[in-house]
């Protein structure tokens, strides 16, 4: 740089943080719609499954490669590629209603593509972009995003169902996603500078685990990222099938008691960002969350059927609150501890663990309905293991 010229100015924190938060709401819904449309569309459990578990099992993947195609692509240079692999796989899901359950895998493949790789993205741009201090919230606020879409989603997308068709609202996901699409590829220019060496070297599966596997706190938070997740998974993909089948509610209200557990879960990942910026360790937040939803799985487990709607809301609020709000503290810490230079590439290996867990999950709801069990009882199985999850992070928290 010639003499007498400064560094241009870094881009701005809150618009980064928006998209970056819009981006894993649009991804959000679109993992969440095939959950919330089954009902309408009359497709069971068993097939149900058939989706998240291609999205988890492709995007366990695509989620250790998001370093190199951030450092490659950049950060918004991935978001927009993760728009277009939204919109195609919601094309896919559309036609899984007449056309059985081929479509509707395919959906699931193609989505990974957007849910593994956006994770890593947000966290090498808005790492570069907050401040250590900040990062606790600004994690959290980014995490907002996927519960704002499941949110939307709990509420619209079964009145969409009933008034119009359950497969236009697939249709209206796919065209938020292209009209991201056009927006991201409008900001990459002014940020994806930032993140271009991120990850631009090739990541080896095993060298991004070591940088987990050496730290024994972030060797726990990867562990406890198997339960933790399965037990968001089932909150969020079977609820709604477990409230119409089990429970005896009608359609659109359970629709509207998920919209509470994903308001909760809204509240929750600002609320434990801004406690672990003032109040309590962070790492030791993401402990006792696990205590939190291990409580609520198992008072809806053993208590659901005899709770009258409004106290069922409630519940299930305190379910998102916890089972949905560990996410964004959970990254941060995960960005406090991994090296500054390679918090994409710690961010994509601990999330493997996370991965399989939601890979395992539909396994263990197939398993527990074909021995009679039900849904219950996997939220029963789900709890114990994200009590034991929570324990074992309360050792030397740090």
């Amino acid at each position: 740089m010639p003499h007498g010229m400064s560094m241009p100015p870094a881009p701005p924190l809150a618009p980064a943080l928006a998209a970056m938060a819009g981006l894993q709401a649009v991804v959000s819904i679109a993992l969440f719609a095939p959950g919330v449309l089954a009902p309408a569309l009359g497709i069971d459990a068993a097939m149900l499954g058939l989706f998240p578990a291609a999205v988890f099992a492709v995007g366990m993947a695509t989620v250790v490669w998001g370093g190199t195609l951030v450092g490659r692509f950049g950060s918004f240079g991935v978001a927009r590629l993760a728009m277009l692999a939204v919109a195609g796989s919601m094309g896919l899901a559309a036609l899984a209603a007449e056309h059985g359950a081929v479509p509707f895998l395919l959906a699931g493949v193609l989505l990974a593509f957007a849910f593994g790789p956006e994770t890593p993205a947000s966290s090498a741009l808005l790492g570069r972009l907050a401040t250590p201090a900040q990062r606790p919230l600004v994690f959290s606020i980014r995490q907002t995003g996927n519960q704002f879409g499941a949110l939307v989603g709990s509420l619209v997308l079964p009145l969409l169902a009933i008034t119009i068709d359950p497969r236009f609202g697939y249709l209206a996901i796919a065209g938020v996603a292209v009209a991201a699409a056009l927006l991201f590829s409008m900001m990459a220019g002014r940020y994806d500078h930032l993140t271009h060496d991120a990850g631009g070297r090739r990541v080896r599966l095993f060298e991004a685990l070591g940088i987990v596997r050496r730290d024994p706190q972030m060797l726990r938070l990867a562990l406890a990222a198997g339960p933790y997740s399965a037990m968001q998974m089932v909150l969020n993909t079977y609820f709604v099938t477990f409230a119409v089948e089990t429970l005896g509610i009608p359609y659109v209200i359970a629709g509207l008691v998920m919209a509470a557990a994903q308001a909760g879960g809204l509240i929750g990942r600002v609320g434990w960002g801004l406690a672990g910026l003032r109040l309590f360790a962070p790492g030791r937040i993401v402990a006792w969350l696990g205590f939190g939803m291990a409580a609520a799985s198992t008072a809806l487990a053993l208590a659901g059927e005899a709770l009258p709607v409004p106290a069922l809301g409630v519940l299930l609020f305190l379910f998102g609150l916890t089972a949905s709000g560990w996410n964004g503290v959970f990254l941060a810490e995960v960005a406090r501890l991994a090296p500054p230079a390679r918090v994409a590439e710690a961010t994509g290996a601990i999330l493997v663990p996370s991965f399989l867990g939601l890979v395992l999950a539909p396994g263990l709801v197939t398993l527990t309905v074909l021995v009679g069990g039900g849904l219950a009882a996997a939220y029963l199985v789900l709890a114990l293991l994200t009590a034991i999850a929570g324990l074992s992070l309360l050792r030397n928290p740090r």
